[in-house]
């Protein structure tokens, strides 16, 4: 093929694949879009095969990759009758349906610049098991699907986008017509004077800037209803919040409490030994509590209480910190002595803090509470001789059990590097926070615990592939519940390496503990210990979260309601529903298979402005 027929192959086809008679492109129906798209499938591929095991081959060819599970955000348009489309006209190479998705790609990459990675907009004008028996009245009845994938959460949750410059007239009336009365002139830090828009957002509700830009830009620009753009961003923030707000916004006012108590105990001088570290454990400090406490009106250092509201909590709930003191080697052997100083030490501190900042403390043998800015403070302290395991005698068994002290340990070890993980994604605490709704609303909270529901979720952010890392709450949620769905968890243990540092010799740690623990059940298949094995750099045997509980059949229950979920969740973001009723179904849980069911009062609950689904009583 000669440079001139290059040139023309390129002038009448945006993606060029010759045979080597050069007569034919292959690629004339595939779109520069389409192009791209199908290069990052290639180069996510390559990925699976470099670092996922056994060549990629299960996440290549095994794993499902659909709409709502690879794009962060889904939208759809609904189009049935609109005059627009028709308009674009019949007698061109490219179907009107084809011209109209090039110009919401068009928009929508000019509205959202650099937070979206890439844009899919597909228009399928019939079911796909439509029959042409049934005429032609059913075209036009499917939605246009737009799914988003977000390029960085820090771009995504940007407030203000900096246009073209003010000197450059051009290029400013181009972006104020594109914009409209959303456009304004602003004067930055560095004294530049530029064109700008802004999407002003509190911090919890950062994740629908992207929503309300996509809503503008199309309602501006397209004859279109605001009915007719439905957008799955937020129809699961309904689980979350607390009354009208999320409680998540306490979290600034939590950790500078946090911090003054941290401040207060190193400064304590009058007890034999010093604090030398303050750590927090409870999940309300990671951002991964369903509920965060928010401030109490009876847990303040003032004793002046005003005039409680009416659904104001009746229990304050504690915040669980570990404590440690400085080394020394006049520590009791004994460990019934060892916990009985414990219990001084905690006494003292809190007689410390009481006399010297005027905090109210209440100590027991156990713990230590202290009440500041509207918080509970539950002290524990940590012990490095207590550390190792206690064996007691059960019949003629010698059944493994930890101290006090390993299970502060293990629950540091864990905050820590979930607090780390945390940092490093932040809609990772979102969807933890709505996973662990889900597990609760269906009555699994007593056997998954919070802390291995955490593991889970993990897990998605850490192997990722074939999908990107999750962005939004809706699509990182479906994943974990496809996850507990499709999971073998009978044949294959999770490893949740949170700080990529295990190496050949750990896994195979990970794999001779599983396979003890599969041979010892060999005999009773129903018995299953751990059924659901999670294996971390703190834990290789699966002994802290899940070694009793969930048990072979209430697994088996957890992975049946993980997949029912994971159906309906899918069903919602792609077919043309907006009925709230429809996703709280996710969140609800049949009742008939109870023999009795019992309605509490409202007003009677220690949190009544956590229940999902208020049940009305007849007095």
């Amino acid at each position: 093929m000669g440079l001139q027929e290059k040139l023309q192959y390129k002038e009448a086809f945006p993606v060029v694949i010759c045979d080597p008679s050069a007569q034919v492109n292959l690629a004339f129906r595939m779109t520069s879009v389409g192009f791209c798209e199908l290069q990052d499938e290639a180069a996510s591929t390559l990925q699976c095969m470099d670092k996922c095991g056994d060549g990629g081959f299960e996440e290549t060819f095994l794993t499902k990759i659909d709409f709502p599970a690879k794009y962060d955000y889904c939208v759809r348009l609904n189009l049935r009758g609109h005059t627009e489309v028709h308009a674009l006209g019949f007698c061109l190479d490219d179907e009107c349906w084809r011209l109209y998705e090039q110009k919401v790609h068009s928009l929508l990459n000019q509205g959202l610049v650099d937070r979206a990675k890439s844009i899919r907009v597909t228009w399928r004008n019939s079911p796909s098991e439509w029959n042409i028996e049934n005429g032609l009245a059913v075209l036009d009845r499917e939605p246009l699907l737009v799914g988003i994938s977000v390029s960085s959460l820090e771009k995504l949750f940007r407030i203000v986008d900096i246009g073209p410059n003010a000197e450059n007239k051009e290029e400013a009336l181009r972006f104020r017509k594109f914009w409209g009365e959303k456009a304004e002139l602003r004067r930055f830090k560095d004294g530049t004077i530029a064109e700008s828009t802004v999407w002003e957002s509190e911090q919890w509700t950062r994740h629908l800037i992207l929503k309300g830009i996509i809503e503008y830009v199309l309602l501006r620009h397209l004859s279109l209803s605001k009915e007719n753009v439905v957008q799955i961003v937020d129809q699961l923030d309904f689980s979350l919040l607390h009354g009208a707000k999320d409680l998540v916004s306490f979290s600034a006012s939590l950790l500078e409490a946090f911090e003054v108590l941290s401040k207060r105990l190193h400064l304590i001088e009058d007890i034999p030994l010093k604090i030398s570290s303050v750590q927090p454990l409870d999940s309300a400090f990671r951002f991964t509590s369903v509920f965060p406490p928010e401030p109490h009106p009876l847990a303040n250092e003032r004793h002046t209480v005003s005039r409680l509201h009416k659904l104001t909590p009746s229990c304050i709930q504690p915040l669980e910190v570990m404590i440690q003191l400085e080394g020394s080697g006049n520590w009791p052997m004994d460990h019934v002595a060892i916990e009985k100083t414990k219990s001084a030490f905690l006494i003292k501190i809190g007689e410390s803090l009481q006399n010297r900042w005027g905090m109210t403390c209440s100590a027991t043998e156990d713990d230590a509470d202290i009440f500041m800015s509207g918080y509970a403070f539950r002290l524990k302290i940590l012990h490095e001789r207590g550390l190792s395991l206690v064996k007691s005698e059960n019949g003629n068994k010698a059944k493994r059990v930890y101290s006090t002290d390993k299970i502060l340990f293990i629950r540091g070890q864990h905050a820590s590097m979930i607090n780390g993980l945390q940092g490093r994604y932040p809609v990772f605490g979102p969807v933890v926070r709505v996973a662990k709704r889900w597990a609760a609303s269906h009555l699994f909270s007593a056997c998954l615990v919070e802390e291995a529901v955490e593991l889970l979720v993990a897990y998605l952010f850490l192997k990722p592939l074939p999908f990107n890392v999750p962005c939004s709450r809706v699509t990182g949620f479906l994943r974990f519940l496809r996850l507990l769905a499709e999971y073998d968890w009978t044949f294959s243990a999770l490893v949740v390496d949170i700080n990529n540092d295990f190496g050949p010799e750990d896994f195979k740690v990970i794999n001779d503990n599983f396979m003890s623990s599969r041979k010892a059940s060999e005999e009773n298949v129903q018995n299953v210990n751990p059924a659901l094995f999670l294996a971390t750099a703190y834990d290789k045997a699966s002994e802290a979260w899940t070694t009793c509980s969930p048990n072979f059949t209430e697994l088996k229950r957890l992975v049946a309601y993980a997949r029912s979920s994971a159906n309906l969740l899918t069903k919602l973001i792609l077919e043309d529903q907006t009925d709230s009723c429809r996703w709280e179904c996710l969140f609800r849980t049949p009742l008939n298979n109870y023999d009795a069911v019992v309605l509490l009062h409202r007003d009677r609950l220690p949190y009544p402005r956590r229940l999902l689904f208020p049940s009305e009583v007849n007095r």
